[in-house]
This record gives structure tokens, sequence and C-alpha cells, in this order.
């Protein structure tokens, strides 16, 4: 891959999209300083106690919360406990969720944040010190209409748990301070699989306008994290034939097809796709070039780059994971006649269903698991039908028509408000 980090290639490509909408809208630099501009930006220096073989030792630990927007409701995005991660790859998440909230339409704005750590090299009691002590930190900025967390890469329900119990300390039980929360602290049903649930509904809908029925079209996943494999199951229980599937060690693939359930077994059983039976072994290169209908990046950003852009062989790309393809694949793959789904559609299961979570607790009502996945599917159909049409009327392509309609709500709440 290219020799620039990831995370300076996705603030790259994060640029170039956004341009190529600003242009498209024609808006005046005044306007796009307006929409590029974070509201707030803070850096945090954590400090614990690590306890290893030689000793106590003090580790200092860098956190990071950017909120970008509040145009249209409060501060609303993840928390990444990831060792790389920086000050622009947080801010270019950030920027991601304001559009990703407004073009699915929910009353929320744009943020990231985390820690830069790798959650593995430490155990549980110093992982709920350290989130504990980052919710210390962050206190002054949270708010259940003012900034609400969420997991994201690194963390999960049980991260959630120990910021609400933080949080909850000085200001009593506040359930909506987070969201994908465990459902025993008022956590919403189906909040873990509704990123992935939501993924399959749009490729089923991407399916349902090709010639061939859903049990034909070969279907490609990398990753199977959370997002994936729910993707995967989804899509399996749709019909659809997987035949790869990817986590960090490697691939699998099966022309027939993968049985997704076995794969989760197998996953459960050994920690890694490897081994499955009935499959062959591949490299996630030679995964993301396998000839397909369909092939769903679910795992890291710019996976697809420049390098390999070139043999892909998918007629389309639903974009499950943030960024996954930098700009130049995007142009090049255009240019081929190459369908993308963009990350800020094809990904908005979550931050929908987070936000399900969100009223459930501010009506102190939880919903039952059918109804949120009823709600999840018909607002993400009704939004993917939006943007095609968009993008027909105006004869675009997908990313730029959505990344349109979210900087035009974003631009009119601004305008609205009197910023």
């Amino acid at each position: 891959m290219q020799t620039k980090s990831r995370n300076c290639i996705c603030q790259d490509t994060q640029r170039h999209f956004l341009r190529r909408a600003f242009d498209s809208l024609e808006l005046e630099d005044a306007q796009r300083e307006l929409l590029i501009s974070s509201f707030r930006e803070t850096r945090f220096s954590i400090h614990i106690m690590l306890r290893r073989n030689g000793g106590d030792i003090l580790r200092t630990f860098q956190g990071y919360r950017v909120q970008h927007n509040h145009a249209r409701g409060p501060f609303k995005g993840g928390l990444r406990y990831h060792p790389e991660i920086n000050q622009g790859e947080i801010r270019a998440l950030a920027q991601l969720m304001t559009w990703k909230t407004a073009l699915i339409d929910i009353p929320f704005g744009g943020a990231k944040g985390g820690i830069a750590i790798d959650p593995a090299e430490l155990d549980s009691w110093e992982l709920e010190v350290l989130t504990k002590r980052f919710a210390q930190k962050m206190e002054p900025l949270l708010g259940v209409h003012q900034d609400i967390p969420a997991p994201d890469m690194g963390t999960n329900a049980q991260v959630m748990a120990w910021i609400l119990e933080e949080y909850s300390k000085t200001h009593g039980y506040t359930p909506g301070i987070v969201t994908g929360k465990p459902v025993e602290l008022s956590g919403s049903q189906g909040r873990e699989e509704a990123t992935g649930y939501g993924v399959a509904c749009i490729t089923r809908k991407v399916v349902s306008g090709m010639p061939l029925p859903i049990k034909d079209v070969r279907v490609v996943i990398q990753g199977f994290g959370n997002v994936g494999s729910h993707t995967a199951r989804g899509l399996s229980k749709m019909g659809a034939r997987i035949i790869a599937l990817s986590d960090l060690k490697g691939a699998v693939y099966s022309e027939a097809g993968i049985d997704v359930e076995a794969a989760v077994s197998h996953v459960a059983q050994t920690g890694w796709l490897q081994g499955l039976d009935a499959t062959e072994q591949l490299s996630n290169d030679e995964l993301l070039e396998l000839p397909c209908d369909i092939l769903i990046p679910a795992a890291l950003e710019a996976v697809i780059n420049c390098d390999n852009a070139g043999s892909i062989k998918a007629k389309v790309i639903v974009e499950a994971a943030n960024m996954p393809t930098t700009h130049q694949a995007d142009t090049q793959l255009r240019e081929r006649g190459v369908m993308i789904v963009p990350d800020i559609l094809a990904n908005a299961g979550g931050v929908l269903t987070s936000y399900y979570e969100w009223v459930q607790n501010l009506q102190e009502f939880p919903w039952e698991y059918e109804s949120v996945m009823r709600r999840l599917e018909q607002r993400m159909l009704r939004v993917y039908g939006e943007v095609s049409h968009y993008a027909d009327e105006n004869q675009i392509d997908m990313r730029t028509a959505a990344y349109e309609i979210a900087i035009g709500r974003v631009s009119r709440a601004i305008q609205l408000r009197g910023f």
C-alpha cells in the first residue's frame, strides 16, 4: 500500500470527497469554512498505574474528543481505542459523523473520540480504570442533550457501561448519556447487530436492481468482526451466497457458498476463520480481488486504494467500514463503471439504532426487538431511495449525492439558527 500512514490517507480522502461535493454545490469559501470547522477539539492526558511483573509503572495515554458540528442536534459519535489514532483521524471521523447523521436524518450532530491504546495490552481492571478516568476528563463535555458517545473500534457495551457508571456518580442514573450499552442497563434491543443488518438491507436493495436472483449473487465480505459477521448472517438469511470471508489472519473461500453460521461457530471455538471446513485459504489481498458481484469491505480504512483498485473485479462495492476506499481508488472504480454505495449511507444503521436507544432512554420506555429492526430497515431503505433518486436526477455518483444531501441539511440548519 502507499507509504503514507493510513490516518493521513483517510484525512486526504475525506477532504477530497467534501471538496467534490462543495464544488458541485458551488458553495462559497465562507460556507465551506463553517461546514468544515470543528466546534471544539479537546485532548486529554490520562495517567494510570499498571501492575506488571517488575512492579507498578505509571503510564500516560492520550485521549481525544472532537465535537464537529451540532447545528442539527447534540454531538454524536463513537469512542475508539486504537494505538494509532491521532487528532487528525478523530477530526476526520467526527466530520463523517456529521454527514452521516444528517443523511440518515436524525437530530444529531457529529463527534468522535478515543484513546491511543491497544486495549489488548490491559487487563479488565486496568481498562475499567482507564475508561473511567477518560470519562472524568470528558464529563464537562457530555450530556444527554449535549454529547452522547457510543462504541467504536476497540470499545464495546462494557466500556459504555463503565462510562455510564462514572457519569452517574455526579449526575444520577443517566442511561441516555451513552448508547450501545448492555440491554440490562437500558441498552436497546438490536443495537449489536444494527450496523451489519443495515448493510445487509442496503445490499439486498442493490441486488433487487440486478438481473440475478439473490441466491445467485456472489458476495465477498472483508472483515468478520461485529459488522462483517452480522452483515454475513443477515445476507445469508436473505438467501445470498457468501463466497468469501476474512479476518486479521486471512480469508476463506468457497465458490459454492460458505455456511455463515458454521463460520460463526468456528470463530467462537478457535478465534479465527482459518481452518473452516469446506473452504480454501486465501490472503486478504486475494479476497479483495476475487471475481464477485458485490464486495463488502467491513474492516479497516483505505483497504481499497490505488495499488489494488485496478484489480478489483466486483460490480458493486457496499462500504460497511468507514472510509474503506481512498479517493484515488474511488475515481478509478467509478471510471470503470463500478457502483459504490458510500459508507455514510451503507453503515448508518449503527447510529440510527443509537438514536432509537437514546429515544427509548428519554422516554423511559423500551421497544421490542421487532419494532427496532422494522424501523431500522424502513429508514435505511427510505434514505437509499432518496440518495439513488438524487444521484439519477443530477447525474452524479451515489457518494457525491449522499454528501450533497447531508451538506445541504447541515448548511440549512446553520442558516436557520443564525450561526
